[in-house]
């Protein structure tokens, strides 16, 4: 089974992610951020990871402190879970559609981290969340993760339905980059290392 678990506590933040790659989609996520909760479940069902976080934070001072250490500790999970990253496909990438919104995730797990994070809003806010911390919690994730990732918002009206659409393709990217395919001998590269 692979699986990674990791905690991070700061003076900010108390954070504990566990993740399995080749669960079934069980999640019990709490951030004491409704709306991350929310996306972080999604992330996990259609990723077909058995997630489980448990995070506090300062919130009474911002939400960004608890957005990007949740960022971090999950990147830091997911690279303990892959260990060697022998046989994995290495790449994934998804487009999923809600309502008008449609978005496209693409991953590389490389070893190497970058984000470009391509995704205008058009309200600045969900409820009270500013939903540029996303930029800053999938920066965390790819930093910690090592990982190339880009985010593209094709089109979209509604933030809510831009980053449920968003969370969606990461969790079925990951998924595809992460599954083992029996024909690759040691890890997917030319290099001989990731």
């Amino acid at each position: 089974m692979r699986k990674g678990k990791v905690t991070r506590k700061t003076k900010e933040t108390d954070v504990t992610v566990e993740i399995v790659l080749d669960g079934s989609g069980i999640t019990s996520v709490n951030t004491q951020i409704p709306f991350l909760n929310h996306m972080l479940d999604l992330m996990g069902r259609h990723g077909l990871f058995d997630l489980t976080i448990d995070a506090t934070g300062d919130i009474e001072v911002d939400y960004h402190h608890l957005m990007e250490d949740v960022g971090l500790t999950m990147g830091t999970a997911i690279a303990q879970a892959l260990g060697t990253k022998e046989g994995i496909t290495r790449f994934g990438s998804a487009r999923v559609p809600m309502d008008e919104t449609l978005s496209e995730v693409i991953i590389d797990l490389s070893g190497r981290p970058y984000l470009v994070y391509n995704v205008p809003f058009t309200d600045p806010t969900v409820k009270d969340l500013q939903v540029s911390l996303f930029e800053d919690f999938f920066r965390g994730l790819t930093n910690n993760g090592l990982f190339n990732l880009h985010v593209r918002l094709h089109y979209g009206r509604d933030s809510h339905h831009i980053l449920e659409s968003i969370f969606k393709a990461f969790g079925r990217a990951l998924s595809e980059a992460v599954r083992i395919d029996p024909r690759i001998k040691g890890v997917p590269s030319t290099k001989g290392s990731l």
